[in-house]
């Protein structure tokens, strides 16, 4: 960085005055690109045409660009692409041969920084962080001797991502070849579903996905080969590549576990089986969906002890979390927790009934289907197929003299009817809606046909929450916000602030992140609410009065957690709205 802010300054782009007003600033900034450009001292076009000139004199490679705070590099490298008159590749959004990557020696993929990625009759695609490293180019040359390599380029921090994922592969090359030995011993009277080596794959899947914290396991077809991704703090994580024919072993041994017909390939099926991985309990939910490819089977990871969280813990701040925990104190009135799926409702509410269960309540619960058991409640596992729907059990639950009830999600104006009626006959329940932000919520069961004065009289709370990724602690650091960005949020902040990010490590993958980190907004139905929602005030009415008694909207709650080193502004951007 600072041999590059050198030589802008020999070749006159930027000048010593410039730099001593940066270093004389209160407080003194720091000197690097992003603030040259904050600060309007240089344009970012010609930062952009002056790091792409220097890679192309060799000055820089192209892994120097990630060092750089501040700046996309992206269309740096795409510049350095074209002036090359090459391709530059975003491995993320393409498929890797895994023939091809197999018939390089991994140590020379490591040394060289490479990745082969697609093989046509006229020459081999190679993935370079250095198009100029010739002695690379040669070496790479030697192994495919038949056909000419054509050169692409990508992020240096991508294609190191990418070979330590696809490390893992080179560790089980072994099993792999069994599952083939195995396939092709019909004579003997083996089936593909009964092969010991499918059994290992799959605890080894099983136990690398559990290990990295994954939520979700999917296993897919495609047109090259079978992937395996781990869905991590919120986001898919490519873990495994095999090739296409250990796809069908590995999907028929992983419906058998699930009590599935390996037989049925045309229709949705869905199952669960059990597992303890490193002597702990461990359900998964399977789901599998035909594709054009073959299929999709999607392993949902069930922690029966994330179960037990407590409210507290759950990472709502102190004024969300206040809020909430008087509104599920109240004797009788509906309180609902909002969001997309996967926001962390369901873990909310289980959160929410362990802070107010008593042995002198009777608590029952609907739930399509019971995820976690907990002593000390009653809980129905809903089945559509034989006429046990929401609105059925609830109908029952009624008659169960209840004092309190938990509704895993209202779906239809039937269940939502009755879980109203039950609100204003003495019930406390809690339950989930599909709703952007907790003042929609309003409009939603509005237009759901139930009539507002009993909307307006039940009501206690609503809470919409969002899920974000935490910074990891292992490598957090301070960062440069984009100038944009700041304006955009400059109402949040206060003077001078700082922010953070993770610049990525092996505890998080490369990633910057680890865990994830609640932010939300309560709303409290105040006596002057429910008398507006009586009269049918529009949302902006609602918003406005909402702000006069405190409310803190999701997007702020997030702003603050990004000024406390929890997150990042990218992130709260990525799951919530100004």
């Amino acid at each position: 960085m600072v041999k590059l802010i050198e030589i802008m300054l020999e070749e006159r782009i930027i000048t010593k005055d410039v730099i001593s007003a940066l270093v004389k600033s209160r407080p003194p900034k720091k000197i690097s690109f992003a603030n040259l450009i904050k600060e309007k001292m240089v344009d970012l076009q010609t930062v952009e045409i002056f790091l792409a000139k220097k890679i192309r004199q060799g000055v820089i490679s192209l892994a120097h660009l990630e060092k750089i705070e501040g700046i996309n590099i992206s269309p740096i490298i795409e510049e350095v692409a074209s002036t090359l008159n090459i391709d530059f590749i975003d491995l993320d959004e393409v498929e890797i041969d895994m023939r091809l990557f197999s018939q390089v020696p991994y140590k020379q993929l490591l040394k060289y920084n490479i990745i082969p990625i697609d093989e046509n009759d006229l020459n081999v695609q190679i993935v370079f962080d250095d198009p100029l490293d010739m002695a690379a180019q040669d070496a790479i040359q030697r192994l495919f001797p038949k056909k000419p390599i054509r050169i692409s380029i990508a992020r240096s921090k991508q294609i190191e991502k990418h070979l330590q994922r696809l490390e893992i592969n080179e560790s089980i090359k072994g099993l792999v070849q069994d599952i083939r030995k195995d396939l092709n011993q019909e004579s003997a009277g083996e089936n593909d579903d009964e092969s010991p080596a499918v059994l290992k794959l799959i605890d080894i899947i099983l136990k690398s996905s559990i290990f990295a914290g994954a939520s979700d396991i999917h296993v897919e077809a495609t047109e090259k080969s079978c992937v395996v991704r781990e869905r991590i703090d919120g986001m898919l994580r490519q873990s495994f590549t095999f090739d296409k024919d250990i796809f069908n072993p590995l999907a028929s041994r992983m419906k058998l576990l699930s009590n599935l017909d390996i037989a049925e390939k045309r229709k949705p099926q869905d199952g669960r089986f059990s597992a303890t991985i490193n002597q702990k309990e461990f359900d998964f939910r399977v789901s599998t969906l035909p594709t054009i490819q073959g299929e999709s089977i999607v392993m949902r990871i069930l922690d029966k002890s994330k179960a037990m969280i407590k409210l507290e813990e759950a990472g709502m701040s102190k004024q969300c979390y206040d809020k909430f925990s008087e509104a599920i104190k109240v004797p009788y009135g509906i309180v609902l927790v909002t969001g997309p799926t996967g926001s962390g409702k369901t873990t909310t509410l289980y959160g929410a009934v362990n802070a107010i269960k008593d042995v002198k309540d009777k608590i029952i619960t609907v739930e399509d289907p019971v995820e976690y058991q907990m002593a000390g409640l009653q809980q129905v596992n809903v089945k559509e197929s034989v006429g046990l729907g929401f609105a059925d059990a609830l109908k029952s639950i009624l008659r169960q003299d209840p004092d309190k009830i938990m509704i895993g999600e209202i779906r239809n104006q039937e269940t939502l009817r009755i879980a109203i009626q039950a609100a204003l006959t003495g019930h406390l329940v809690l339950s989930t809606l599909h709703t952007n932000d907790a003042i929609s919520s309003i409009s939603r069961i509005l237009d759901m046909g139930i009539e507002e004065y009993l909307v307006s009289g039940a009501l206690v709370a609503i809470q919409a929450q969002r899920l974000v990724r935490k910074i990891c602690t292992n490598c957090k650091t301070e960062t440069i916000l984009d100038s944009v960005l700041l304006k955009d949020i400059e109402q949040y902040l206060p003077e001078n602030p700082i922010f953070y990010k993770g610049s990525g490590c092996k505890e998080c993958g490369h990633t910057g992140y680890s865990g994830r980190e609640m932010i939300s907004e309560v709303l409290t139905i105040s006596e002057e609410l429910a008398r507006m929602i009586a009269k049918i005030a529009s949302k902006e009415d609602l918003t406005n009065q909402a702000l006069k008694e405190g409310f803190v909207t999701m997007f702020e709650d997030g702003v603050n957690k990004a000024l406390d080193g929890k997150s990042t502004i990218e992130e709260i951007y990525r799951v919530a709205r100004l």
